[in-house]
């Protein structure tokens, strides 16, 4: 990352940071390397390139020119020192844990986390790496540090969850985990470094699903991890890892090597290079393109998810409304505290009628486009207990807060006016049913 990117404002930053017009072409825009592999001056040089004592290209399941330029934008909004991009927010998580985990480790998540992120941690991750999860309420920072085990080795939370909107106290967390020893990993997704920088609140470590918000136009996937540099992976035995000799790079101690950029290369020549979850350039070139306006449609996402938030709570066919940048949320001062007062566009609500009355109001929006994904420009809806929720049982949908009369929406940068009206009409189908 260059530097002088953390002097601008973050507008300046999501257009100009990550990339400098090409010395030889000018081309203002990156181009899409698609390239699988790139020559090499000479067998040194090839043999440097290697055994990281030169930096530049080798193989693109390593590094490649257009994602590299997407991982320079990511560390310069989220003010990291390095980072790795993956070809999925949940293959993130796998690269972020798979340096500081060994076979029988536990680590600590929130209990209110996305179905699919759920699900691979306490499925996934037990069966195929042995990773214990341990999940934690995160209505109470207390509960993270009673969950503390000594074999645990991280915390994770997301700072706005998906689907419900519950925010985490990072700072209170961030302290749990600093005094054990341990990183605290933020997954920043619904937040966006537009509303909430989870390092100024003392995390070490930020993932991101690049499909949602930061992409914007449902267009491409990916994911990243991005590291702070802060943490001290040599202050004790528990990362060995980064902080010992590495046998597949003779010896090299990434730590003292690279110092904090220690986790953001070993992620590159070792995480990347065996489990190959890699993103692919076209993939990083329509998310680097997303990004210039990521500032301009958060805002418009936040407008219009207030205006719509306060409509369904007021609304006779609606039991309940999660949204957290309500005034009426318990999570409010959190927002404000971390958010400045915006929760992002994703939140469920619950119409009466049940079960029933859900899926018939899914059936009966026009404007919505019923799927599954979020942070697209369009407004987008989904009945996640019989859909992204529901690989889970029926006490671990009650856990995430998954009700059989709740809906997703993520709130898109239409005419809001024309939001409230395609919910109107189908608010009043559903009603029929509760009637």
């Amino acid at each position: 990352m260059n530097n002088k990117d953390n002097e601008h404002g973050f507008y300046t930053k999501s257009i100009h940071a990550g990339y400098t017009p090409d010395s030889e072409t000018g081309a203002l825009v990156p181009d899409i390397s698609q390239n699988v592999s790139f020559t090499f001056d000479s067998a040194e040089d090839a043999a440097d390139k290697f055994n990281l004592r030169k930096e530049g290209f080798s193989y693109s399941r390593l590094t490649n020119p257009t994602v590299g330029a997407l991982e320079n934008k990511l560390a310069a909004l989220e003010n990291g020192a390095g980072a790795t991009c993956t070809s999925s927010g949940l293959s993130a998580h796998q690269l972020a844990f798979f340096p500081l985990m060994n076979s029988g480790d536990d680590f600590v998540a929130s209990a209110k986390l996305y179905g699919g992120t759920l699900n691979q941690f306490k499925n996934s991750f037990s069966r195929g790496f042995n990773w214990n999860c341990i999940f934690a309420e995160p209505d109470e920072p207390d509960n993270f540090k009673r969950a503390l085990t000594e074999n645990t080795k991280l915390i994770f939370i997301e700072g706005l969850s998906n689907p419900t909107g519950v925010v985490t106290d990072i700072e209170a967390i961030a302290r749990i985990a600093e005094d054990a020893g341990i990183p605290l990993i933020v997954d920043n997704t619904i937040a966006t470094p537009y509303l909430c920088r989870p390092f100024e609140w003392g995390a070490s470590i930020i993932t991101h699903s690049t499909t949602k918000y930061l992409n914007g136009h449902a267009n491409s996937m990916g994911g990243a991890v991005i590291d702070s540099g802060k943490f001290d992976w040599s202050a004790s035995n528990k990362y060995q890892t980064l902080s010992q000799p590495e046998p597949s790079y003779h010896g090299l101690n990434f730590h003292k090597e690279f110092g904090e950029m220690a986790l953001t290369y070993y992620l590159h020549a070792v995480a990347l290079r065996d489990l190959g979850a890699c993103q692919q350039p076209m993939n990083a070139f329509l998310t680097l393109t997303g990004m210039e306006t990521l500032g301009l449609r958060m805002q418009r996402h936040c407008e219009n998810a207030i205006t719509v938030a306060n409509f369904l709570e007021n609304h006779p066919a609606v039991s309940w409304v999660t949204y957290s940048g309500l005034d009426s949320s318990s999570f409010k001062p959190l927002v404000d505290k971390y958010m400045g007062g915006k929760a992002s566009s994703l939140f469920t609500f619950g119409v009466k009628g049940g079960y029933d009355a859900a899926v018939k109001l899914v059936n009966n929006v026009k404007l919505f486009s019923h799927v599954a994904n979020i942070g697209d420009t369009r407004s987008l809806i989904i009945h996640p207990a019989s859909t992204t929720h529901s690989q889970l049982t029926d006490k671990q949908k009650l856990m995430a807060s998954v009700h059989p009369e709740g809906l997703r929406v993520s709130i898109g940068i239409e005419n809001v006016e024309d939001i409230i009206a395609d919910l109107s009409q189908a608010l009043d189908f559903s009603a029929l049913i509760a009637a």
